[in-house]
């Protein structure tokens, strides 16, 4: 009997510090994306393929930032003035693209929107109407951090630490107190 009991609350303990691990380590360190020492834009955020945007960086202590995308080459940013990027004719109607800014290593992402393809209906006066066909996006899904497990602070990993520790505790306390009442 007295090992089921032990068992039990091995267990317990076991459970209870498998399912707090994950959340403490989830804690990324402050690289959560887009939240940069320094600005970015482009401009605009949506774009017709084969069309320019303008790229524009500033707060950067370097003087040259980078900026690249799948669909247009890669572009420097001198001294903090803003660059241009022609857009790849080719970029898929509808999809975005990540855009990357890279200030002596230390990165910043934004969206950019490749403009919806218009399908014309009218006779070639002038006066169609159009309809914006979406496609879709070529690429896969951007994994983020998942749910608030990035917003950890110091003060929430100390109180879930407590909490754990005071969990193993009191299963060696009634491990023990029970094995003192076998005695």
């Amino acid at each position: 009997m007295r090992s089921i009991r032990v068992a039990s609350v091995a267990l317990l303990s076991t459970a209870a510090f498998a399912l707090a691990a994950p959340i403490a380590s989830a804690n990324d360190g402050g690289t959560t994306p887009n939240v940069t020492s320094f600005g970015f834009t482009v401009s605009p955020t949506t774009v017709a393929a084969g069309g320019t945007v303008t790229l524009n960086a500033t707060g950067c202590q370097e003087p040259l930032v980078k900026a690249s995308s799948g669909i247009f080459d890669a572009v420097e940013l001198n001294e903090g003035k803003p660059a241009t990027a022609k857009v790849d004719a080719d970029a898929k109607p509808g999809a975005q693209y990540e855009v990357t800014f890279d200030c002596k290593g230390e990165k910043g992402t934004t969206t950019l929107t490749v403009a919806g393809h218009s399908t014309g209906t009218g006779t070639g006066t002038g006066t169609e109407t159009g309809t914006t066909t979406p496609s879709t996006p070529s690429k896969g899904v951007k994994a983020g951090l998942g749910g608030g497990a990035g917003g950890l602070n110091g003060t929430e990993i100390a109180a879930g630490s407590a909490l754990l520790a005071g969990a193993l505790g009191g299963g060696v306390f009634l491990m023990r107190r029970r094995a003192g009442d076998q005695a």
